[in-house]
């Protein structure tokens, strides 16, 4: 099965998706990757999870993507002797290390690095930023805070710092445990909830040791401010808008997404735009005009995958709702501004072998009219470069390795076969000119352009590109 559009969907799966039949009507709906969120399934559902999306993969013949979502730091406060209390715009409320039940002017907050950290003057934003107080005296163990906005807060509601730079890792004891269980469990990528430095990947590296690749989800403002050195050391982005929209003002969002796609697309990473795409399809079976606008400006701006979450996982209709983001995606991409706009969007290759490689099969692909672009990629890191050009026709990805395959399916363009390697030069056209012809991109007498790295089997190394017809007979280039 070919996919009749470049940008990839990832849903989420949850109790309205987890069955093996669902997760395969789901892929046949669009779906290319599957997110597993372990802030709700635990090891044994996660390692069910992954047991059947690899069943749906060997029915379908098609490799598909894993991710594993960490739950990172929930950082809440403590509980009240009432379950909740109402505050008033002005008072002032004060958050502390005693475990006593809450009332009216105290709370526990039972994390002593917030306590520690918080200045005067920095913001706390309870329950996604419905109760908005500001720091008027710290002292080390308790916080004194003015209630700016909002009058509730009751037992265990999340706390976010916007202005705060907390002396954590992204990482804790919950996290380490469930990432032994994926990598165990062989799932292709892994997201990094709450990053705010890029010290914050290095635990996980060393941990995953190349297993599964790393993908950093911003939501804090403090990972905006070092986005260059994050992207360097993740291997994809999420733009995380729901937190991104809590712990800055919501107003900034949007340019924050463009922002941070032209930013991953420049480095040739893969990024997602995440969060509330189709919210309302939780319950409906169609989605409001702006969402759809939404999902369509995600698209224009050349995002690798667009993202489900509660709606696949846990809504009414979740077929319905990647079959709509499927739809959306297509049409877009037959705008005739679509183009246009993505190309508008390239960045300049860097000055390596492999992009100026890629940089000129775009260019002959698109000015030849080529059928497809066929690169061999062993790490992926062909397929990656060959995608960072977003380049007009189809990108075949052929790998002898799985998982680089899987891995590979979450990114832009890219169609992705599991073949074994080329034994030589004539072996490699023909093998890609039998494959692009078997997998329904080229008839006899189309032509496509191979890139490769020369000797064969070196990762990194893209230094050939060949033009090759289609044999009359599609099983044999010419």
């Amino acid at each position: 099965m070919k996919r009749s559009r470049k940008v990839r969907i990832l849903a989420t799966l949850g109790p309205a998706s987890s069955e093996e039949a669902m997760i395969r009507r789901l892929y046949e709906a669009g779906a290319d990757v599957f997110r597993i969120n372990m802030s709700h399934a635990d090891h044994p559902l996660m390692r069910t999870l992954v047991e059947r999306i690899r069943k749906v993969e060997k029915a379908v013949g098609r490799p598909i993507g894993i991710l594993a979502d960490l739950q990172g730091p929930k950082l809440r406060v403590g509980k009240f002797a009432d379950g909740a209390v109402e505050l008033e715009v002005g008072q002032t409320f004060t958050f502390d290390d005693n475990p006593e039940p809450g009332d009216s002017s105290r709370v526990e907050l039972p994390h002593p690095e917030i306590l520690r950290s918080v200045k005067k003057g920095d913001r706390l934003l309870i329950d996604d930023g419905r109760l908005q107080l500001k720091a008027v005296g710290a002292t080390g163990t308790a916080i004194e805070a003015e209630v700016v906005a909002g009058t509730t807060i009751s037992d265990r509601k999340g706390v976010s710092l916007p202005d705060t730079d907390l002396p954590v890792g992204a990482l804790t004891d919950k996290d380490r445990r469930d990432l032994d269980a994926v990598l165990q469990a062989g799932v292709d990528w892994i997201a990094l909830s709450f990053i705010q430095r890029p010290e914050d990947l290095a635990e996980v590296r060393k941990v995953a040791r190349g297993r599964a690749a790393l993908m950093s989800k911003i939501e804090k403002p403090q990972a905006v401010a070092r986005l260059a050195e994050i992207i360097e050391l993740s291997d994809a982005l999420m733009v995380a808008r729901g937190d991104l929209g809590v712990e800055m003002p919501i107003e900034a969002v949007p340019g924050i997404q463009k922002q941070l796609t032209r930013a991953a697309r420049r480095a040739g990473k893969p990024v997602v735009v995440a969060t509330q795409m189709l919210e309302s399809m939780i319950s409906a079976p169609a989605p409001t005009r702006a969402e759809v606008s939404d999902v369509a400006t995600a698209v224009f701006e050349g995002a690798d995958a667009i993202m489900l979450s509660a709606e696949s996982a846990a809504g009414d209709y979740p077929v319905e709702a990647v079959g709509m983001m499927n739809a959306i995606a297509e049409q877009v991409e037959k705008d005739p501004t679509y183009a246009g706009i993505v190309h508008a969007q390239r960045a300049e290759p860097e000055a390596t072998g492999a992009d100026a490689i890629s940089l000129a099969a775009r260019q002959i692909a698109e000015t030849l009219k080529l059928s497809a672009i066929v690169c061999y990629t062993s790490s992926g890191t062909t397929g990656l470069r060959a995608a960072r050009e977003r380049p007009q026709v189809p990108i075949i990805a052929l790998s002898p390795v799985v998982e680089t395959a899987r891995r590979l399916s979450l990114v832009w363009g890219t169609h992705c076969v599991v073949t074994p390697d080329a034994t030589d030069l004539d072996d490699m056209v023909d093998r890609a000119c039998r494959i692009a012809f078997s997998e329904g991109f080229c008839r006899p007498g189309d032509r496509i352009i191979v890139t490769a790295g020369v000797p064969l089997r070196t990762p990194g190394a893209t230094n050939m590109l060949r033009i090759a017809y289609i044999g009359s007979d599609g099983l044999s280039g010419i």
